[in-house]
């Protein structure tokens, strides 16, 4: 009987032509209408609706709001009542609008009062659900009252007494998450992001199931960190809005959870979108509220470490320097958590991308590059060992290490150490030159435009393989990313 009655609720809205989002607003426009201070709001409504067309199990109380929706008499409500498309209930619309008076109902049709249990109340006891009522209250009027909260509060429970998610399904969804960090790290952005992708409206059609609250809880976390990858994959394809867009959204499962790592974790993400965006005064801030919630760790150096990129780009170098020196101290930190034990680089920063990331915010001191040189090369050794217990490091770590190395020894005039250090760098697949490389090699490009380089056959050639880097990235050609 549930799925017949899932593929009539379905047949009934095609039918009208009307979208679930349609669906879901006439409901709760005519749950309200009759009173109903329970009715969901439309989100809600809609992922109900998710639900019911493809279960069944409606309750009786949202059978009536059906009936006011769909302008039906709750006799000819399900399968197997014959043809609707012509049976309008007396009092109702497919507006949802208000009822007919008592008396026209009465003498329309004598049928009991929507949702009520037993034999009808006489027709002037009877009362429309919290709300229209006779100006007198009889005995049955109560009766009805306290029978209606009754059937409220069983239909709620109902809905809420069987968990739709076992443990198998959760383990495969942080599996899934471990998987998905992985990919990020090693595969191209876009691959990541449709895979993630995937995985995240799963997440979604999970939501829909009756769920405990810890279930909910545990999908929430996980749609948290999904969004962040999901981010991360779109500021790198190029897509700063709409990785700022979905940044947030991870940030708002984060809340509802109350989980400070993942607060953290999407402020460093968020702080890393502005800094590439030339945001720099945002990406600070970001990066500094961020540290609220996770100063410690693997978290707590990345987010020191976006202070210190930007702090840099500021001009305020000192600052920049003392971030530097806390992200070391935090990354020596022996300190786990869930995150951390997911593992990838946006989870737990590595030891290498902690060297590459330092040496990226002290290139930008205006210091003579020697400490900066020290922190990059040390990061292209790290990258060049097998992976450590803390897992792959991300594809692209070793190529904007080598590509600040390059930035760094042009501004001393090193020329032949520069086409050295971005030698592996030029040779990257289209699929993995990403946003922020592309970025870092425009800035090695305007170097190669001091007077010093001018007329040099070598920095002319290393500037045409830069362009030609950029012509063939993953970002060029693309137009629209659906988050």
């Amino acid at each position: 009987m549930g799925s017949e009655m899932a593929a009539w609720l379905r047949q009934q809205r095609e039918d009208r032509g009307w979208s679930k989002a349609e669906m879901a607003r006439r409901l709760v426009q005519a749950g309200r209408a009759a009173g109903d201070t329970a009715v969901p709001e439309q989100s809600g409504m809609l992922h109900n609706i998710h639900r019911w067309e493809r279960e069944g199990g409606i309750s009786e109380r949202h059978k009536l709001h059906y009936c006011r929706a769909l302008g039906v008499h709750p006799s000819q409500f399900g399968p197997g009542t014959g043809e609707l498309a012509d049976a309008v209930a007396p009092g109702l619309s497919a507006e949802a609008g208000p009822p007919a008076p008592a008396a026209a109902v009465t003498a329309q049709r004598p049928a009991a009062v929507p949702g009520m249990a037993g034999p009808p109340p006489p027709a002037s006891v009877r009362v429309a659900y919290r709300g229209r009522q006779e100006p007198t209250l009889g005995e049955f009027a109560v009766e009805y009252e306290v029978m209606m909260a009754a059937h409220e509060g069983s239909d709620h429970a109902a809905e809420h007494e069987q968990h739709g998610i076992g443990e198998a399904t959760l383990e495969q969804l942080r599996a899934d998450l471990i998987r998905l960090s992985r990919l990020t790290d090693a595969d191209s952005p876009l691959t990541a992001f449709l895979e993630t992708r995937r995985v995240r409206d799963r997440i979604y059609r999970v939501l829909d199931r009756r769920l405990w609250p810890r279930e909910q809880a545990d999908l929430y976390f996980l749609l948290g960190c999904v969004n962040g990858l999901m981010g991360h994959d779109a500021r790198r394809l190029g897509y700063p809005d709409a990785a700022d867009e979905l940044l947030r959204a991870g940030w708002a499962y984060a809340n509802a959870v109350d989980h400070d790592p993942l607060r953290g974790m999407l402020r460093a993400m968020l702080s890393a979108n502005m800094y590439w965006r030339g945001r720099f005064r945002e990406s600070s801030d970001l990066a500094a509220d961020g540290l609220r919630y996770a100063s410690r760790g693997p978290r707590g150096a990345s987010l020191h470490l976006e202070h210190a990129r930007a702090a840099a780009r500021l001009g305020d170098l000192d600052t920049a320097r003392r971030a530097v020196a806390l992200a070391h101290a935090a990354r020596d930190d022996d300190y786990s958590d869930d995150l951390v034990e997911i593992g990838g680089e946006e989870f737990a920063l590595s030891l290498p991308t902690t060297y590459a990331m330092a040496g990226g915010a002290l290139a930008d001191t205006g210091d003579d590059g020697t400490a900066a040189a020290g922190e990059l090369e040390r990061a292209i050794g790290l990258y060049d060992e097998a992976p450590g217990p803390s897992g792959q490091h991300w594809f692209g770590g070793k190529a904007l290490a080598g590509t600040d190395l390059a930035l760094v020894r042009l501004r001393s005039g090193a020329l032949d150490g520069a086409v050295a250090a971005l030698e592996p760098v030029l040779i990257l697949p289209p699929t993995q030159r990403v946003s922020s490389l592309t970025a870092r090699l425009a800035r090695v490009r305007e170097e190669l435009a001091a007077p010093v380089f001018r007329g040099s056959p070598q920095a002319r050639d290393l500037g045409d393989q830069i362009d030609e880097f950029g012509r063939e990235a993953v970002t060029t050609g693309l137009h629209s990313l659906s988050g």
